[in-house]
């Protein structure tokens, strides 16, 4: 049996202005957002926005947890959340991930 995964993903996201930026960051949290109860071994959804306002932060940080690892492998093809990655587009200029397993992180 596969332990439980934790996904995190973290995003720069376009924007000229302050305005753009927090309408961007607010675009990325209602979508995921919206993933939950959605997709199967989705187990839990977070989604933060970064309040530091530093020049090296990412702007958006995704935290969710599935029961296994092939539970995310689905998460990456399915259909809802293709839908969420077309409707940002190209909006992402930055990504970044780590993905492990939960029980072992505590050793």
């Amino acid at each position: 049996m596969s332990s439980p995964i934790r996904h995190i993903v973290m995003w720069r996201l376009r924007g000229e202005t302050a305005d753009e930026r927090v309408a961007a960051r607010l675009k990325v949290k209602t979508l995921f957002e919206g993933l939950k109860g959605r997709i199967d071994g989705l187990t839990r959804i977070e989604v933060g926005l970064d309040v530091s306002d530093v020049d090296y932060a990412c702007d958006v940080v995704l935290i969710s947890e599935f029961t296994d690892s092939a539970s995310l492998k689905a998460y990456a093809t399915h259909p809802e959340h293709l839908r969420v990655r077309e409707e940002l587009g190209d909006l992402r200029i930055g990504r970044f991930q780590v993905d492990y397993n939960i029980e072992e992180a505590g050793a």
